[in-house]
């Protein structure tokens, strides 16, 4: 058993294999009724807080892929909502006082996952010396719907709230203030990206690590609006949080899910007729208010150190479990890509289409448009020093038709492959987990993850 005292309160942890676990620890109040819409409130406890035992998660819909078991990545299946905005801590020594600091934001589209999924377990982070901090903060409407009389971009508020904690927490946890990494991978990158620009998290962290996100995948406030006037006519309401309060959560998700099924959002491109998100999320944060004043490339933080990559087939996570890499045909990959962007024939023209197998080509394209060529902007214009990384290690999973798709690096950078053989298989190599996981803390504590700067290191 460990107690410490932080900001809000005492709380109890236990030791785990030599390692301090602290579970799910309020970093801000519950975002129930007045707090609902708005932005988060600190929170306070009198006593001792028990902090052995897992919590409750943002509320979302259970996600899943055919053939693909993806509850060690979402592990969604525990209690919703209320007192969720939380950190899981795990560190080596909260007598240590140095220790570098890492914050993980974790994925999901922004409308599913939490960081208490058991992928995400700290421990092969803490055993190389590193307080690691995961963190939950709300998704979909709650968190990404634009509202009249409410905040925006309150689960990038809630994330910015978690980094204050955790820089007025980390030295009781043994860490380093001063030395704080965030990561994080799909949205928990795209989340990454947009802090990196973001002037309310200025000074919140002295380095980042974006896995297969950018800033890029934001919307203007136009069609923000559009969204929530479409939810708001789902529900019979105007789109105000005033009377999006009067609604149960399951009532609000069940509209969330109504407009995320094909054709039931209203045209969402942008004025050069590109959906910068492709049809896969309608929720992301939005720009024009205090959070996001502009497009966070524009204000990038030159005193911040930037590790950024993606995964060498990124779509194949969607396209193979569904069996779209199969069943595509040109005629459909052309339809698919021109519901986002009106050059759709020409972009995949250069990808082959008309030469190689239609689905192969709409993955090798959205790989590109969806993620990589995202990230390639990022590094190119951070102005302070920068490293990027290719994951290219393929699955053997579905007859090796899985390949280095999206979120497969994950497994190898928390170095736990047990916990994710359905995406790695029984036979993933433990020295690039163990390579991966050394160099995201080497990059925590020292800006440098071991190769020279500017260059993208492959792994796998």
């Amino acid at each position: 058993m460990t107690v410490i005292n932080t900001t809000s309160g005492r709380i109890r942890g236990e030791v785990v294999d030599g390692i301090h676990r602290f579970r799910s620890v309020p970093y801000a109040a519950a975002p129930v009724g007045e707090l609902r819409f708005a932005a988060p409130r600190p929170s306070t406890w009198d006593g001792e807080r028990d902090a052995t035992k897992p919590g409750p998660i943002a509320p979302q819909v259970n996600r899943s892929l055919p053939g693909l078991d993806l509850a060690a990545l979402i592990s969604n299946d525990g209690p919703q909502g209320g007192d969720f905005l939380t950190v899981d801590v795990h560190t080596p020594d909260p007598a240590a006082g140095s220790l570098p600091v890492m914050v993980f934001i974790h994925g999901g589209a922004f409308v599913g996952g939490t960081g208490t999924a058991v992928l995400y377990d700290g421990r092969g982070f803490a055993r190389r010396g590193v307080v690691i901090v995961t963190i939950n903060y709300r998704l979909g409407v709650d968190g990404f719907l634009a509202l009249d009389g409410g905040d925006t971009n309150n689960g990038l508020r809630d994330q910015i709230a978690a980094l204050h904690w955790v820089r007025d927490n980390a030295a009781v946890f043994g860490g380093n203030p001063d030395n704080i990494t965030v990561f994080g991978e799909s949205a928990g990158g795209v989340s990454v990206a947009c802090l990196l620009g973001s002037p309310l998290a200025r000074g919140l962290f002295r380095r980042a690590i974006v896995e297969s996100g950018h800033s890029d995948m934001v919307r203007d406030p136009d069609r923000a609006r559009k969204i929530a006037e479409h939810v708001a006519a789902k529900l019979g309401v105007s789109p105000t949080a005033e009377a999006f309060r009067g609604f149960t959560t399951e009532q609000l998700l069940a509209a969330q899910m109504a407009i995320a099924t094909p054709g039931a959002l209203p045209d969402l491109r942008d004025e050069h007729g590109v959906d910068p998100l492709y049809g896969m999320t309608p929720f992301c944060p939005v720009l024009g208010d205090d959070v996001l004043p502009a497009q966070p490339r524009e204000s990038l933080n030159a005193d911040v150190d930037l590790l950024a990559g993606f995964n060498a087939e990124e779509m194949k996570l969607y396209f193979v479990p569904t069996g779209v890499l199969a069943a595509a045909t040109d005629e459909m990959a052309l339809a698919l890509l021109s519901a986002s962007r009106p050059d759709a024939a020409e972009v995949l023209g250069k990808y082959g289409l008309g030469q190689d197998p239609a689905g192969e080509v709409l993955s090798r394209a959205l790989t590109d448009l969806v993620f990589a060529d995202g990230v390639r902007r990022l590094l190119a214009e951070h102005p302070g020093r920068k490293f990027g990384y290719r994951f290219e290690w393929r699955s053997p999973q579905f007859d090796g038709q899985l390949g280095a798709c999206h979120g497969l690096e994950m497994p190898f950078v928390f170095d736990n492959l047990a916990i994710a053989r359905e995406l790695v298989g029984p036979d993933a190599p433990r020295e690039l987990a163990a390579e991966m996981n050394a160099a995201w803390v080497r990059f925590a504590e020292t800006g440098d993850p071991g190769w020279e700067a500017g260059v993208v290191k492959a792994f796998g």
